[in-house]
């Protein structure tokens, strides 16, 4: 499905939609440009959860975890990752268990282990603020 919003508010308002029907162990695999709203679109996810507080990048921690709504969330960031291999290091499956959900921003670095993931990308649009956002469901499609 693809969507189109104009602005950050806009962006977290989809995510935190997402958040809403999501169940434990579900995870969410981002794609997409640098600055395009990946932590934003996280953000509202968190929302969704139930989740109080504030919700950052977890750019130089690979992992940040926030606790307090109906289900944790797990975010990470594979950007400094090389591969499925690292992932596994840093306890993948553990997170897994947790019965959270997983935000995995750059996710294509460690694609091979996010199988049957809901995948998000997101793309500059044509104005500043705007962005092109396609969620596809467990398959792919």
């Amino acid at each position: 499905m693809e969507y189109r919003t104009a602005g950050e508010g806009e962006t977290e308002a989809l995510g935190e939609r997402l958040g809403k029907t999501l169940s434990p162990g579900a995870v969410v695999a981002f794609t997409g440009d640098l600055g395009a709203g990946k932590t934003a679109f996280t953000r509202g996810l968190a929302r969704g959860l139930g989740i109080p507080g504030r919700v950052t990048s977890p750019t130089f921690t690979i992992v940040n975890e926030y606790e307090g709504g109906r289900l944790p969330l797990f975010h990470f960031d594979m950007y400094r990752l090389g591969g499925s291999d690292e992932l596994f290091d840093i306890g993948w499956e553990d997170y897994l268990r947790r019965g959270g959900v997983c935000a995995v921003e750059w996710s294509e670095t460690v694609s091979d282990a996010l199988e049957g993931c809901i995948r998000v990308d997101i793309r500059r649009g044509e104005g500043e603020n705007d962005r092109i956002i396609t969620i596809c469901e467990g398959d792919g499609t």
